[in-house]
């Protein structure tokens, strides 16, 4: 569709069908009312406020999109805005340009696939009705021969929102689709409609010789006709009358039935060979089976129809459907199951840290974590791959990892890394569960393809899919719409998405991706602890500003469903808790208060742990900070529960050394610290390890290593184990090596020993846990789903501006007596062209009597607009006023102005 056809679209009146009179208008059940004053009332699918497509201020009903939105008012102009983002960028001139790009085709299609599945169908409906149609042929398509009262309730708001939308206007006499919704919609050979409609008899006899006609209508039993036109006519209003449908369909053979039942629900294409069978014939020789090209017949849609009992849709779906409960616990199991989850949960990424202190695996080429490094992650945290795939995504989503930088690259902690320690535990949950719900990267999706057969990597590029907040969000809202302790059917909150999104085909025949990104959303979120045996808990219904004693509301009711546009484009904890917005509040504040519910069922840290005889400590609990950091450098972690067990064993024992501590250091840290007395075993294993330690030097030369003791290094020496290391000695007390020292510490190690690294001074080095930190890295931005959400003050600008250019440009102005443009005739909507002298002299009356004019003016960059300015000085070749287009005062050069004119005495 050409721009030519939008701008027709936008502000060419179809018709002369306004009037100022008195009107009527009909209600839901087709009844003609008449309205109080002469006016016509709201209309069904109206809206208090005044959605776009009611009736015009002055009584005229609008006879195109842009006059439409001109006589919504700036609440329908806000409400446009906030539901299609899109058309923001850039904000509109005037309101003729903002119906032009409301009916552009990438703008359409990003607005039908939001709308829920009873809108989605009444825009059907609409598209294979005629154009404009009544509001009752309109329900009387979703409705049939059959009274269906949900139907007619349902019907009135799913027409509200697509005219608050944009994608319908028109009164209810004359309900219009916007031409791209049409044609994307109505049904064609190459795009069938949802509706399993055919195209009418006119578009499918199109073409079709007059003599071809004229024996249809003869075999129809209809009159003869003069020209085709007629004969098409004849046909139409055949089909369109049931009673005497009815009667042609009781003469046709019972297999020509059958044949219709198979195409009447779609698709109404069937191909025949060049000797049809007679019932197929019977059929084509009446015009119920039209030709659409040498083997194909289609079913035309009044024929359809009729046989459908007047529905356009098999099963319309006037209602939500309900999310179930699977099953009900109390609020404080659930609870209380949350917070074992959460606190697993951060456990999970503080260990996982914790073991990449001094840098974690390298970095592929093509950026993410190699396969093998994930599995080796997975084996180090005793959880499955996919798991250790989201424990890495969010760490990295909150940005606690990064990469280094080095040349080299790999991955480490960040700075923020020591700063989320630092908080108290329910903060550091509220940190990362809040990072979960507006993340855009994917974890579920490693170990997949892209579209390129690419496998996707932990960490890589690809994993973000920009629609993941708003599915989280959904998800979880739904889950609240059941009470405290209930747990919903996964099906039946599938359902509900379904409905509320209506799917779109994944690749190759795969899942809808939005039904992945939910079902992913329930297995993190009970992963995470946001819910617990399936129930939402009270945290996260603070986190998500939910009301915390009661269920929300449901979030697709008769309201409009998208008084929900809070949840598009989400990108953080931003969304109202319900449509009303009554609950919400900063993100900061929901953090807060869901820190404050999470913290009474966290396990207290405890400062102290119980050493045993057989090298081991148990923690009764978590432990605090200090303590814990300091018990993971000397002992190794065993096994996890309820109760953490720590074994001390010689490699432990040196590492702590290595760090620093002293002997005597590590038995007053364990009297201190163990509640039971430290057993002989371990006191002799720290002092065995202690007198060791050091006792050989590994320094850089390329690496050496020395000892007052040659015998020691005359043992290295002959051990077999030490070949690698290519030794040889330099003097009784020092030998050097051809490895790095980091690999002759490591070789040493190996084989036994206790080595110490030194410094080129020949002072110990001591390797702290905590060394290795990226530099301050930002965590990554999620990557929005299309234009984001403005914000009020967005919107009350752009609304401002918009108004005030279509003021600009739809404002009557004073035609000069003699015109000074003899170029050619001067026409609405083009800038005025005046002299030089007249365009001063105008401007400076303007400004001693204090009233506006209409000019013309072209910017630095060569843009022309118009504008409505009142002049308030005139000096120096500038012209200085109020500007009533953009709300402000300005300063205009003389030069640049290309003409004036005065506006019209009822003007402003």
């Amino acid at each position: 569709m050409g721009i030519g056809e939008l701008d027709r679209e936008a502000h060419v009146p179809e018709g002369t069908d306004g009037g100022t009179g008195g009107g009527t208008d009909r209600g839901p059940g087709g009844t003609r009312r008449r309205t109080p004053g002469g006016t016509r009332g709201r209309t069904p699918g109206g809206s208090p406020d005044g959605t776009p497509g009611g009736a015009h201020p002055s009584g005229q009903i609008p006879r195109t999109l842009a006059e439409s939105l001109r006589a919504g008012g700036d609440g329908a102009l806000t409400a446009l805005l906030r539901a299609r983002p899109d058309l923001l960028a850039p904000v509109p001139n005037d309101l003729t340009q903002l119906a032009t790009r409301a009916g552009t085709r990438a703008s359409v299609v990003r607005a039908l696939e939001r709308l829920d599945r009873f809108v989605l169908q009444t825009a059907e409906a609409l598209a294979v009705a005629p154009d404009p149609a009544p509001y009752r042929v309109l329900l009387a398509l979703l409705t049939g021969d059959t009274h269906d009262p949900a139907i007619e309730r349902a019907l009135p708001r799913a027409v509200g929102v697509l005219r608050a939308q944009a994608l319908v206007w028109g009164d209810d006499e004359r309900l219009r689709l916007v031409r791209t919704a049409r044609e994307l919609l109505a049904p064609s050979p190459q795009h069938p409609s949802p509706t399993g409609l055919g195209p009418t008899v006119a578009e499918a006899t199109s073409g079709m010789s007059p003599g071809r006609l004229q024996e249809i209508i003869a075999t129809a039993g209809l009159p003869a006709t003069h020209d085709p036109v007629s004969a098409v006519a004849g046909l139409t209003e055949l089909f369109t009358d049931r009673t005497r449908m009815a009667a042609l369909l009781d003469t046709a053979p019972p297999e020509a039935l059958a044949v219709l039942d198979r195409l009447v629900w779609g698709p109404p294409y069937g191909e025949v060979t060049a000797s049809p069978t007679p019932p197929v014939r019977w059929l084509r020789d009446r015009g119920l089976l039209l030709p659409a090209s040498t083997r194909t017949v289609v079913l035309p849609r009044e024929a359809a129809l009729h046989l459908r009992g007047g529905r356009a849709h098999r099963l319309p779906e006037p209602a939500a459907p309900k999310v179930e409960t699977a099953r009900e616990y109390r609020p404080q199991v659930v609870d209380n199951a949350a917070a074992g989850q959460a606190y697993a949960a951060l456990d999970a990424v503080a260990e996982l840290l914790k073991s990449w202190d001094r840098g974690g695996p390298p970095v592929l080429r093509a950026g993410g974590l190699a396969v093998r490094d994930l599995k080796r992650t997975a084996v180090a945290l005793d959880v499955p791959e996919r798991f250790a795939s989201f424990w890495l995504e969010l760490a990295y989503g909150a940005g606690l990892l990064a990469t280094d930088g080095e040349a080299d690259e790999k991955y480490a902690p960040t700075p923020a890394y020591d700063s989320w320690l630092d908080q108290p535990p329910a903060e550091r949950w509220a940190a990362i569960a809040g990072t979960w719900l507006a993340a855009t990267r994917t974890a579920a999706l490693v170990g997949g393809q892209d579209a390129k057969g690419r496998t996707l990597a932990a960490l890589g590029p690809g994993l973000d899919r920009s629609a993941a907040p708003e599915v989280r969000h959904r998800v979880l809202r739904l889950l609240a719409t059941l009470p405290p302790g209930a747990a919903a059917d996964p099906e039946t909150v599938l359902a509900r998405l379904r409905w509320d999104r209506p799917p779109r085909a994944g690749v190759n025949g795969s899942l809808d991706p939005r039904e992945q990104l939910a079902r992913w959303t329930l297995e993190e979120a009970e992963l995470l602890g946001v819910t617990g045996r399936g129930a939402l808990a009270a945290p996260a219904r603070a986190l998500l500003n939910l009301p915390i004693d009661e269920a929300a509301p449901d979030v697709a009711s008769d309201a409009a469903p998208d008084a929900l546009t809070g949840l598009t484009g989400l990108t953080g904890l931003t969304a109202p808790a319900d449509p009303a917005g009554a609950h919400a509040c900063e993100p900061s504040v929901a953090a807060s208060r869901a820190a404050t519910l999470l913290a009474p069922l966290l396990p207290e840290a405890v400062d102290h742990v119980l050493l045993q005889a057989d090298l081991t400590a148990v923690a009764p609990g978590p432990l605090l900070r200090p303590l814990a950091d300091l018990l993971s450098v000397l002992a190794d972690v065993e096994s996890k529960g309820g109760a953490t067990v720590y074994r001390f064993t010689p490699g432990s024992v040196r590492r702590a050394l290595d760090a620093g501590r002293t002997a005597s250091d590590l038995h007053a840290f364990l009297t201190t610290h163990s509640r039971t007395p430290v057993p002989q075993p371990l006191s002799y294993l720290i002092d065995d390890v202690a007198r060791r330690h050091g006792h050989l030097r590994v320094g850089a030369a390329s690496s050496y290593v020395r000892c007052d003791d040659d015998a020691v290094l005359g043992e290295i020496l002959a051990d077999r184990r030490a070949a690698p290391l290519r030794l040889r000695r330099l003097a009784p007390t020092v030998l050097a090596a051809q490895a790095d020292p980091t690999a002759l510490l490591d070789g040493l190690r190996g084989m036994g020993y206790a080595p110490a690294a030194e410094s080129a001074e020949g002072d110990v080095l001591i390797a702290r846990a905590d060394a290795r930190r990226t530099p301050p890295r930002t965590a990554p931005a999620p990557v929005p789903e299309g234009p984001p959400t403005p914000d009020a003050t967005l919107l009350s600008a752009a609304v401002r501006a918009i108004l005030a250019g279509d003021r600009a440009a739809t404002v009557a102005r004073k035609e000069p007596a003699v015109p000074t443009d003899t170029t050619g005739p001067r026409t609405n909507g083009t800038l005025p062209r005046t002299s030089a002298a007249e365009t001063l002299a105008t401007v400076q009356a303007a400004a001693m009597t204090g009233s506006a004019v209409w000019i013309g003016y072209v910017n630095a960059e060569g843009a022309a607009s118009q504008r409505v300015i009142a002049p308030v000085r005139v000096e120096g070749g500038f012209v200085t006023g109020y500007d009533h287009t953009a709300d402000e005062v300005r300063t205009y050069p003389l030069h640049r102005i290309t003409g004036v004119a005065e506006l019209a005495d009822d003007e402003l």
